[in-house]
């Protein structure tokens, strides 16, 4: 009886201990570290023979003081033949948080062999600010210079064409509304306007989630480039259909 009795008397006093370190609503702190990563594949058998994949891998990580955020995106594309659309997009972006918004740098480079332009590299700064920033509904906007190189396709008139290497004014808008629970939207508007070009990108993207972390994702790119190589078209657009899987 009286080993039992020390035994409870040990639980009881373990059990306190416990509660009086860490309280019942205690929950581990957020890291600040999320990634997304998503993946769309489409093979076509039998009369068409044709393969697609797309992906896009995104970091971020955010703290009181600042956010860094890291986005890649690749495009492949063939039939039985030959390749017909290979592309690859890198974006990084760094934020110093200020009182009234915040100081970014950026830096974005493509590789399209089958674009207009099939290297686009730009660098820019400048600031951003919250417009509406409420749970549901979220609304920011940039501006700032840049520099930009672009290298357009070679074409039968022109082998082998120069870069165009011009200074611009970037400026961005994006906004995301959380449809209810389970459902957002999101759209992001840049405009790059140069001496030399300008060019509009508007991407679009609706998320539903399935499960806890996965989700099944629309997205819809539109990219408008002013002057574009001989033979090529002003405007790209691009559909993708992805499960995407989120880490926390």
């Amino acid at each position: 009886m009286t080993i039992l009795r020390l035994l409870s008397a040990t639980s009881l006093l373990t059990a306190f201990s416990a509660n009086a370190l860490i309280p019942p609503e205690y929950q581990e702190p957020a890291s600040g570290f999320t990634a997304e990563v998503e993946a769309g594949l489409q093979l076509n058998t039998g009369n068409t023979e044709s393969s697609s994949f797309n992906g896009r891998t995104k970091l971020v990580y955010d703290t009181k003081k600042a956010k860094q955020e890291a986005v890649v995106k690749a495009y492949f594309a063939s039939d039985a033949e030959k390749t017909t659309a290979e592309k690859y997009d890198t974006q990084f972006q760094s934020n110093y948080k200020v009182e009234s918004g915040y100081y970014f740098a950026r830096g974005e480079g493509t590789w399209d062999e089958f674009g207009s332009y099939t290297r686009l590299y730009t660098g820019s700064v400048g600031y951003g600010f919250d417009v509406i920033n409420r749970y549901a509904t979220k609304l920011k906007l940039e501006f700032g210079p840049g520099y930009q190189y672009s290298l357009p396709q070679a074409t039968d008139t022109d082998p082998a064409p120069e870069a165009t290497k011009d200074i611009i004014l970037r400026s961005a808008a994006k906004f995301e509304q959380r449809i209810h629970e389970y459902s957002s939207f999101t759209a992001d508007l840049v405009s790059e306007n140069g001496r030399e070009n300008n060019a509009i990108t508007l991407e679009l993207g609706y998320k539903n989630i399935l499960f806890q972390d996965l989700a099944f994702k629309v997205g819809m790119n539109l990219k408008y480039t002013d002057v574009v190589p001989e033979g090529s078209k002003q405007t790209d657009t691009m559909t993708t259909f992805n499960l995407l899987y989120t880490f926390q």
